[in-house]
């Protein structure tokens, strides 16, 4: 190709992706880093965790151009994830096929997590309205729960959804404490974590025992729920906590404890794979910290999936649930592995 040719290629294609930035930060992936094989990013501390890395699989970044991402959620039946841009109020949609991210909702009441009933609906923590919503198939919103004892929630942050189709989900109140991810406001109730029927509306609180109650994720057999506490250490020394609890009926927790300590960083989004490994979002402790850490189910430290940012959620997705989407900061990424996501539909 002669190089006028090129560069006459060069600025028609920077011109039409200049009139779609969304377009033009979907062609990330043809920027990022070439890696030999195995990438050196993806980390076998434990020999349990060799068997899930994929030697000839690379981190990829998919999309940059949020300001924190949040709240990968996989649509298998359309081939595409959603995920929250919270300061910039937006939903963005990243199609499989082609790699094109477009806004999907815009004002999205600043929403963080985001998880799927057993019907396949969409359900969403909002920030600024401070509620948990369900979008029907229809595309219409369904408030589900945004007071409890006639009080507003402080800003619902994560939700998972039991197989009895209970919705199970942390407030610890981040959408209330600035104007940067909602508004700034009063807490009106504590930190809990709380247990939804939609079906009766029952609300219950399952665990007032955390400073910042954030991710949350069931053990593939639902007999354990894993949740984040994301509060500040109040004492020098003091964990960074995934803690654990047993399930007791389906519908309340005992026995609550550390899982494990996340220390000198911390957690945020946290997910399970069929085999009961917890996969978990990390950053705040530095360089080497940042990305996910994996956790056999004896919660020993086997793995890591090293990322430039700090990983604030991920979920797994793909044909087959063995692709890891992880939204990271400004960006998103994924990469293939051999473990399958638990999480149902």
């Amino acid at each position: 190709m002669h190089r006028r040719t090129f560069m006459n290629l060069t600025a028609g294609a920077t011109t039409a992706l200049a009139l779609n930035p969304l377009a033009c930060r979907a062609q990330a992936q043809e920027r990022q880093r070439l890696v030999a094989y195995p990438d050196p990013a993806v980390e076998v501390i434990d020999p349990r965790f060799a068997k899930y890395k994929v030697n000839n699989a690379a981190i990829e970044r998919l999309y940059t151009g949020t300001r924190w991402a949040e709240g990968p959620v996989w649509f298998g039946d359309g081939r595409y994830l959603l995920f929250s841009d919270i300061p910039n109020n937006r939903m963005l949609r990243w199609l499989e096929e082609t790699g094109e991210v477009t806004v999907f909702r815009s004002p999205s009441n600043y929403s963080n997590g985001n998880f799927r009933d057993r019907e396949g609906r969409l359900l969403t923590c909002e920030h600024d309205s401070r509620r948990v919503t369900r979008t029907e198939h229809d595309g219409t919103i369904t408030v589900l729960i945004d007071r409890f004892q006639d009080k507003k929630l402080n800003a619902p942050n994560d939700l998972v959804v039991h197989s009895d189709g209970a919705i199970w989900f942390t407030d610890p109140g981040y959408g209330i404490m600035t104007n940067y991810e909602g508004h700034k406001a009063a807490f009106e109730l504590p930190t809990n974590v709380y247990r939804l029927d939609p079906k009766t509306r029952e609300v219950t609180v399952v665990a007032s025992d955390m400073d910042k109650p954030n991710g949350i994720c069931f053990s593939p057999d639902e007999k354990k729920l894993y949740i984040v506490d994301t509060g500040v250490p109040r004492h020098p020394g003091d964990p960074r906590p995934i803690r654990v609890y047993d399930v007791i009926d389906g519908v309340r927790l005992k026995n609550g404890r550390m899982f494990a300590d996340l220390s000198p960083g911390s957690s945020d989004g946290i997910r399970c794979d069929v085999d009961g490994n917890v996969w978990s979002a990390a950053g705040w402790g530095g360089e080497a910290h940042n990305g996910v850490h994996i956790f056999a189910p004896d919660s020993t430290l086997i793995g890591k999936i090293h990322l430039p940012e700090t990983c604030a959620n991920l979920c797994f997705g793909g044909i087959k649930r063995n692709r890891l989407f992880m939204a990271a900061s400004q960006s998103l990424y994924a990469i293939y592995v051999e473990a399958q996501g638990a999480q149902m539909p």
